[in-house]
């Protein structure tokens, strides 16, 4: 049954279809992939506790009501490397290097939020 549809497309079909499935993988790079951040905003109980460039690696320690979360900025990337929190979910989640992203340790209420000159596109803010 298909060998008998693809027999009646034409060349500006074929045309069609290309052109539209290079449309969708260039706007897929273009949408989806953010650029490189520049600085970190680490939040303590939903207040913004520092602001750092991630031009210099250090260390930092953020108090929480479970404790102390150590934060992580090594070669413009930053992560949670430690965390009282039971599950370790923030702690698992990793480097963080493009604008837009972030990582969320709530029972601690900490968290980490990779900016820069422009967000990665985020459906839910569509």
């Amino acid at each position: 049954m298909q060998t008998v549809m693809l027999r009646y497309l034409k060349v500006g079909d074929w045309l069609t279809l290309v052109l539209g499935a290079v449309c969708v993988v260039l706007l897929t790079f273009k949408l989806w992939s953010g650029e490189l951040a520049d600085q970190a905003i680490i939040r303590s109980g939903g207040k913004i506790f520092q602001t750092v460039p991630l031009s210099r690696n250090q260390n930092i320690e953020v108090p929480g009501p479970l404790g102390i979360s150590l934060i992580a900025i090594l070669n413009r990337k930053a992560r949670i490397a430690s965390d009282p929190s039971p599950r370790q979910y923030c702690v698992r989640q990793g480097w963080l290097q493009q604008a837009g992203e972030i990582a969320l340790c709530l029972p601690n209420q900490v968290s980490v939020e990779l900016v820069g000159s422009r967000k990665r596109y985020d459906s839910l803010n569509y």
